[in-house]
């Protein structure tokens, strides 16, 4: 008996093991990301084929994730969860260039449940939730709200001891 109990905790500890941490979540396109420490802005972006105004934003998105590469990462959510080989096609035939996540992250960054497409989310290099924006954006809109945050960010002082 001890040694069957023996056996199912070393084995709960070996898959527990093979599990990302809570923040962790994974793309479809493989590849993951840790919500609460991207190392960048992270734009998450709510979508759906059968949304007009998501098609209308995702060539945004795409020159958005092109032009600000290594300030911002752009990683999408569609909306209806398709499998993979349905997605794989919606995101080819609507030009979407950025990853989608397999799993939607709200639940875990305690957001209320989607109710208007496009929806998008903004949060800072640490995780936090900076900006809520329902509707379509525009590159623009999404790069003045991150600029002046890049700005912030720069403008602070930092001390050095004399050595």
């Amino acid at each position: 008996m001890k040694k069957c109990l023996l056996n199912i905790v070393m084995g709960s500890l070996i898959f527990l093991g093979g599990c990302s941490k809570e923040g962790n979540f994974e793309f479809f396109e493989g590849g993951s990301l840790d919500i609460d420490n991207p190392g960048a802005f992270l734009v998450i972006n709510y979508w759906a084929k059968w949304c007009a105004p998501c098609r209308e934003e995702i060539p945004e998105l795409n020159a958005l994730q092109d032009e600000y590469r290594n300030q911002v990462i752009i990683a999408g959510v569609n909306f209806d969860q398709p499998i993979d080989t349905v997605l794989h096609e919606e995101k080819k035939v609507l030009g979407v260039l950025f990853p989608t996540f397999k799993i939607d992250p709200r639940i875990y960054l305690k957001l209320p449940p989607v109710t208007v497409l496009p929806e998008t989310l903004i949060l800072n290099s640490d995780g936090e939730l900076l900006h809520r924006l329902i509707g379509p954006q525009t590159k623009e809109s999404i790069a003045a709200l991150i600029s002046e945050k890049l700005t912030y960010e720069k403008v602070q002082p930092t001390f050095r001891e004399a050595g």
